[in-house]
């Protein structure tokens, strides 16, 4: 062990400066949105014929905006309580979501599964393993989608324009690039919180005359190969990859193997653990899988995230044993000469080290494998898991410019440039991520106009106000399916989307029971969850302070607005008895309803 890693002083002050040389003043606005100059890199790749419909004009009783796990599971609620009229709105050529986009080399989800594939305990087939690949994915929420029927419920390739409250006829008017007109008594926006890709504000992005695409859209056409590798198109190419996020991590160990040669460019490192993948036991699967499972499972997961004890680990993997030791941590009692220093900073900086200690072990080049260590506490930024990721700075091929933070200086029509130097490059894959926590109207791409003609982005001008991160005071008849904001959050985000489109489908019956035409949020209600969110956060903003910039953090700037500084403190299951009180006693003090 380094000095640096036994002297805690000295590691807190390297985690300081480490954090300050990434800090800067613009925040999220360092990003470039992908529309006018830059909207060809939201086009969708993978279709491969466009759709040619005559405008629809229609009403229905539910709009689902956005055909990915949420909206799947949203029209599996609806269909549960014998609601059967509603459409399924999507911009993309199918059922999906983030893996209909998602399609980069070595793609892989990093929850397990057996608790992340919807519906899985009611229609699923076997996943082959405990990762399973992007493409199982999407098959498996088409799978699901041909189960619930679905399909003829959905609009794909249509992409919502406007969504507007007409009070006359107390209808949401819901219209389309398709010239679509569909009116909808309610409206349920499923579009994701991780939906919309971005580009880094790098000088000359839009100079560059070779191939460039975003990793969540993906040109096989020009790689050649496939999800699991063999990119033979790319073997005379020299191809720069900016980013070294979650998706990096993995589409890099697929391009260091087939390019000529590779740039990794890394703004901040990457902490990456083994991922220790292996087929599904089919024993376990056909005979060890009562009734309830997946609920079980699931929860037993975020038992662990939530700082409970469970009797049992069910998922075993890195997620659930890491919390198990901070958990512990927390009921320490120390004597330990860092006496200012809580146990479980002692225990983060210990799992840091040991990462840093692997790359070490790994990485030959020591000036690159010192690069490479990352500084900061583990929660700053999204724990990551892949196989192979080190090892391929050992490749002749593989060269990591690591900008300490900053941009790169320019991109030219053929190279990118850093500190003096200039590396051609015949192709630049960005994978620099999603606008975290958008809106659901900005993730979709849409604007939505509530009562008296008041936008969403008008009433929250001031700052988000919502009950329960689903209902908004002005919006009738409309909920946000899982936006993460003022709601609850679990890394396995299927877990909380099953819940909330259960209780939205819960809501719709009790209308349809109470015969209640419309309701809406008392601005009074917006007002107490907001206090309740502020008295029951459990989110230290001095731990956010001092994380590396990112989009956990919201790039260090306006700390309140971070995706976890505006969530429910007490945690997920708290949340859930929150909602579930809500629906048997405080929802009609809450709701102004219309006969």
């Amino acid at each position: 062990m380094t000095n640096l890693e036994t002297d805690h002083e000295l590691l807190r002050k390297k985690y300081k400066s480490e954090r300050d040389k990434r800090l800067r003043d613009e925040g999220n606005a360092q990003y470039v949105s992908v529309e006018k100059t830059f909207s060809e890199y939201a086009d969708d790749p993978y279709i491969k014929s466009k759709i040619t419909r005559d405008p629809l004009v229609k009403e229905v009783e539910v709009v689902v905006i956005g055909g990915g796990h949420g909206g799947i599971l949203t029209a599996h609620s609806l269909r549960k309580q014998n609601i059967d009229d509603f459409c399924i709105i999507e911009k993309a050529g199918d059922f999906g979501g983030t893996w209909y986009w998602n399609r980069y080399p070595n793609c892989r989800c990093d929850v397990e599964s057996y608790i992340y594939l919807p519906l899985i305990e009611e229609f699923g087939e076997m996943p082959t393993e405990k990762y399973a690949r992007s493409s199982e994915i999407f098959e498996h929420a088409k799978h699901v989608a041909r189960k619930l029927d679905l399909y003829p419920h959905a609009l794909f390739q249509t992409t919502v324009t406007e969504v507007r409250w007409d009070a006359d006829v107390e209808r949401w008017i819901v219209q389309t690039d398709q010239d679509d007109v569909i009116k909808a008594r309610f409206v349920a926006l499923a579009s994701g919180p991780l939906n919309r890709p971005k580009l880094p504000g790098i000088k000359g992005i839009e100079k560059f005359k070779g191939k460039a695409f975003h990793t969540s859209r993906w040109d096989y056409s020009y790689t050649g190969g496939d999800e699991k590798g063999r990119l033979t198109k790319l073997k005379n190419k020299k191809v720069a990859i900016i980013g070294t996020g979650a998706s990096a991590i993995q589409a890099i160990t697929a391009l260091a193997e087939d390019t000529e040669h590779l740039y990794v460019v890394q703004r901040t490192p990457a902490a990456v653990e083994e991922r220790n993948n292996y087929p599904t036991d089919l024993n376990w699967w056909k005979h060890s899988r009562p009734p309830g499972w997946w609920e079980k499972r699931a929860r037993n997961f975020d038992g662990f995230s939530a700082g409970e004890d469970p009797d049992e680990d069910l998922v075993a993997d890195g997620w659930t044993k890491s919390w198990a030791k901070f958990s512990a941590a927390s009921k320490e009692v120390t004597d330990s000469k860092d006496s200012d220093i809580s146990i479980q900073q002692l225990v983060d900086y210990e799992k840091m080290g040991a990462i840093r200690g692997r790359i070490e072990n790994i990485v030959h080049d020591k000036n690159t494998a010192e690069s490479l260590k990352p500084y900061y506490n583990w929660f700053c930024k999204r724990p990551l898991f892949h196989d192979g990721y080190y090892e391929c700075f050992n490749q002749k091929n593989v060269t990591l410019i690591d900008t300490k933070g900053k941009n790169l200086d320019r991109i030219s029509e053929n190279a990118i440039e850093f500190e003096g130097q200039s590396f051609e490059v015949d192709c630049i894959i960005y994978a620099s991520g999603f606008e975290a926590a958008a809106p659901s109207n900005r993730s979709g791409g849409f604007s939505l106009i509530g009562k008296n003609g008041v936008s969403i982005d008008e009433y929250w001008q001031e700052g988000r106000r919502t009950l329960h991160g689903m209902f908004v005071h002005g919006f009738p008849n409309l909920v946000m399916i899982h936006g993460i904001k003022q709601a609850a959050t679990t890394w396995n985000g299927t877990y909380i989307l099953t819940k909330h489109a259960q209780h939205f489908a819960d809501l719709i019956k009790r209308c349809r029971d109470q015969k209640v035409g419309t309701f809406d949020i008392k601005i009074k209600a917006e007002n107490a969850w907001l206090c309740e969110l502020e008295a029951k956060s459990t989110v230290d903003l001095e731990f956010l302070k001092d994380c590396t910039p990112g989009y956990i953090n919201n790039e260090g700037q306006r700390l309140e607005g971070a995706i976890y500084a505006s969530t429910y403190g007490p945690g997920v299951f708290e949340y859930l008895k929150v909602l579930e009180k809500w629906r048997q006693s405080d929802l009609d003090q809450d709701m102004e309803l219309t006969k």
